[in-house]
C-alpha cells in the first residue's frame, strides 16, 4: 500500500507577478467604461482596475480569465470539490483504473490521515498516544480494504466492481479548471476553519501561493491562522 501526502499542482501558466493576467482582466473590464485610453503599458493600471473591479464586487469580469489545478487528494475531498459546479473536472477513475496490475504497483495508494488530523480543531487537544492509536485503526482499516480488493480482482471481479470495497482515503487525482470568480468562492469555503481538515491541507496552500503570484484577485481572502 503506498501512502500519499495530499498536494496540488497549476497547471495554467501564470506571468511574472501576476501582470498579464491583471492585463487581460483590464482591456476586457474597460470596455465597459469605454476607458481603453487609460491602459498603461507598465501593468499600474491593470492592478488599480481591477482592484476597483474587486472592491465594488464587479467580478463578472474576473470571470474571463481560469485557471487549471490538478489536486491529489483522497475520494472523500474530491466529493466536495465537484460540488463547485461552475468549474470544469477530469477526475482519475476507478471503474477503469486497475489497482491490480503492475502500473500501479500492485498496490492501491491513499492519502495520509496524519495532516488531516493535526488540522482537526476538535482534536487539536488529544495527546500523541491516542492519536497514534486512531491513525493505527486508520492503517489497519487501509491495508484490509487493499487485501479485499485484491482479491476480487484475483478472482475475476473487474474494476468497477472491486472498487466498491475502496475506502475514501483512496488517492485520487483531479484537474479542475474555473473562472477566477468561482476560484474566490471556493477559496473563502473551503479555507475556513469548519471546512474539512483535509480540504484545508490542499485549498490553503494553494491560495497563499496565488495571493503571491496573481496580486489583488485573491489578496482580500482572510485565511485562518490555524
Amino acid at each position: 500500500m503506498n501512502i500519499l501526502k495530499a498536494g496540488y499542482e497549476i497547471l495554467t501558466p501564470i506571468s511574472n507577478g501576476g501582470i498579464d493576467e491583471l492585463k487581460h482582466i483590464e482591456r476586457i473590464g474597460r470596455v465597459c467604461y469605454k476607458s481603453e485610453d487609460k491602459i498603461t503599458d507598465d501593468g499600474e493600471s491593470a492592478k488599480r482596475f481591477v482592484k476597483m473591479l474587486i472592491n465594488n464586487h464587479h467580478e463578472a469580469m474576473i470571470e474571463h480569465s481560469t485557471l487549471s489545478v490538478l489536486f491529489t487528494c483522497d475520494r472523500g475531498i474530491s466529493h466536495e470539490l465537484v460540488r463547485h459546479r461552475i468549474a470544469s473536472f477530469a477526475q482519475e477513475s476507478t471503474r477503469y483504473v486497475n489497482y491490480a496490475k503492475n502500473k500501479f504497483g500492485n498496490e492501491i495508494a491513499v492519502i495520509d490521515l496524519i495532516d488531516g488530523i493535526n488540522l482537526d480543531t476538535k482534536m487539536k487537544n488529544f495527546d500523541g498516544d491516542l492519536i497514534g492509536e486512531i491513525y493505527t485503526e486508520w492503517l489497519h482499516a487501509m491495508e484490509d480494504a487493499e487485501k479485499h480488493y485484491m482479491n476480487m480482482i484475483e478472482l475475476g471481479a473487474t474494476p468497477q466492481i472491486a472498487r466498491s470495497v475502496l475506502p475514501n482515503s483512496t488517492k485520487t487525482n483531479i484537474t479542475i479548471t474555473a473562472n477566477y470568480r468561482e476560484w474566490r468562492t471556493f477559496f473563502k469555503l473551503r479555507t475556513a476553519q469548519d471546512a474539512h481538515p483535509q480540504m484545508r491541507e490542499v485549498a490553503t496552500p494553494l491560495c497563499k501561493e496565488l495571493q503571491q503570484r496573481i496580486p489583488i484577485i485573491f489578496d482580500d481572502i482572510e485565511l485562518p491562522n490555524a
